[in-house]
């Protein structure tokens, strides 16, 4: 090891002392019991054995993103994951799955592969480290530093650099991305667009269209469901509510039962039954969004009604041809948004009138290239 990995080891293994009691309590978390075992105990998670692609992601929206990448590839790939909805993502492809350690485990849970392919910002100085001295290529895909994280990647540029010293090459979404990149200490940079607008988004079952329109609440985070409710115009339409996070299909639910009843409507839950008889549903099933995109007319896109998520993909809403209505919180997203034509950034008070007669259909624009991505991994295996 380097002197700075050295220090940087130690101080990730302290920083994992410390926290172990907090860890031992987040593991009785539903969200948590099974990835914080895996990536802090190592419990059931063994290392990688093949030498061969190794893909890290974070969560689900880029383990499926990596779906065009692994039918080119056409092999048996190797990939690890942060969350557990990441986890289930990468377990539907021909590949052993893992959850990645946290950094202070990485030294003695890497094995040598030929080509380690790390997604977005997953910028993890030991996984890039450890990889780069087993003998594997390296690559950071689909990269990106939105408006809201670029001073902080500016004033820890010095750390920065010592990660880009164990990345090869990188492929970035966009131009502005590229500039920001190289400025932090990339090497060699190119643009190949955003992965995630590659590739063709699809349902996975089919569900009949209501006759009246369909007003989509999708992605929801704690305080969005009652504000856009609070909003928008539910007579003679069909509310679908989609909340981001499954540990919150009870609280969503409550409250929607007691806003249904108020406003003399009827509810019930997808769970429960799988149809959209009633006026306000709430869709507590997981795997469904697509396939409630392709039945919606309005859809209202969650994290980013509130300040601190960023905002969420609106491809997929766009591929059927939603009219789309987001907040101003977008910053996690902005290269997907800029993929999308005729989306409305708006502000909460804005709501009804776009809803009613300003929102227009949305289409997917843009182009994304991921041969320099298949090439560079090709040349190593």
């Amino acid at each position: 090891m380097t002197p700075f990995s050295l220090f940087y080891f130690l101080v990730a293994t302290i920083l994992t002392i410390v926290a172990l009691p907090f860890l031992l309590l987040l593991t009785f978390k539903e969200k948590y019991k099974i990835s914080i075992p895996k990536r802090f105990f190592l419990y059931k998670n063994p290392s990688f054995q093949s030498s061969g692609v190794w893909f890290h992601v974070c969560s689900l929206g880029e383990a499926v993103s990596l779906k065009p990448l692994l039918q080119r590839l056409n092999k048996k790939v190797n990939i690890s994951v942060i969350t557990t909805t990441g986890y289930e993502a990468a377990k539907k492809y021909n590949a052993d799955v893992g959850f990645l350690p946290f950094e202070s485990l990485l030294p003695f849970w890497v094995r040598k592969q030929k080509v380690l392919v790390v997604s977005e910002a997953e910028l993890w100085y030991m996984l890039f480290f450890m990889a780069k001295i087993k003998g594997a290529k390296t690559i950071l895909m689909n990269a990106r530093i939105s408006d809201n994280s670029y001073q902080s990647y500016v004033k820890f540029s010095w750390f920065y650099k010592k990660i880009f010293t164990c990345i090869d090459v990188v492929f970035a979404q966009s131009e502005k991305d590229k500039t920001r990149l190289l400025e932090i200490g990339a090497k060699e940079v190119i643009v190949t667009g955003n992965i995630k607008a590659y590739g063709e988004i699809k349902v996975s079952r089919h569900f009949q269209k209501p006759s009246k329109e369909v007003i989509t609440l999708a992605s929801t985070h704690a305080g969005e469901e009652a504000l856009l409710l609070e909003e928008i115009d539910y007579h003679d339409k069909k509310i679908l509510v989609v909340p981001r996070h499954p540990e919150r299909f009870k609280e969503v639910g409550d409250m929607l039962q007691n806003f249904a009843k108020e406003k003399g409507l009827t509810y019930h839950a997808f769970s429960q039954k799988e149809d959209f008889d009633s006026d306000v549903i709430m869709i507590d099933k997981m795997g469904e969004l697509v396939n409630i995109y392709a039945i919606s007319d309005v859809v209202f896109l969650g994290g980013s009604f509130v300040e601190n998520v960023g905002g969420h993909n609106p491809l997929e809403p766009a591929a059927f041809g939603c009219k789309i209505l987001s907040g101003m919180h977008i910053f996690n997203q902005r290269p997907l948004f800029e993929l999308v034509e005729n989306i409305n950034i708006i502000e909460p008070w804005e709501i009804k009138e776009y809803a009613l007669k300003d929102a227009q259909k949305t289409a997917i624009k843009g182009k994304v290239d991921i041969e320099p991505i298949i090439k560079a991994i090709d040349d190593v295996v």
